[in-house]
């Protein structure tokens, strides 16, 4: 098994010991992206719509490092800090998914790195 690293200044650095993206074959597993600026890496100021829209932007940006594109996701992991925000998240997911859309799950965490109250994980198949 050959692993190729995916990374790009378009989307936040690391803040831990991993990767924006690992693919092996033609699936690349991309690691969680919070509504960081790639710029500052700080945290977008605004509601969960913002963030929900930088987190998304974020992932764009690290599949398109890949060679693929938002189209191309199989499974998506969604992580909210209050359920209660699940409507906006999907109206905000509507402006960057045409159907037919990826599997997803959605789940409510205690709490997400940085303060954040979004964050988005995905698997991409590059075929």
């Amino acid at each position: 098994m050959s692993r190729e690293i995916i990374h790009t200044d378009r989307a936040p650095a690391a803040i831990g010991p991993y990767s924006q993206a690992v693919r092996v074959n033609d699936t690349v597993y991309l690691s969680g992206q919070i509504p960081l600026d790639p710029s500052s890496g700080l945290l977008v100021e605004g509601d969960i719509t913002a963030q929900a829209r930088r987190a998304f932007d974020n992932l764009q940006a690290v599949c398109e490092a890949a060679g693929g594109s938002l189209a191309q996701i199989a499974r998506l992991g969604l992580y909210l800090t209050d359920l209660g925000d699940f409507a906006a998240v999907n109206a905000v997911m509507s402006d960057y998914f045409d159907a037919p859309y990826p599997a997803r799950s959605t789940v409510e965490v205690a709490g997400l790195p940085r303060g954040a109250v979004f964050e988005v994980d995905a698997v991409l198949v590059l075929r």
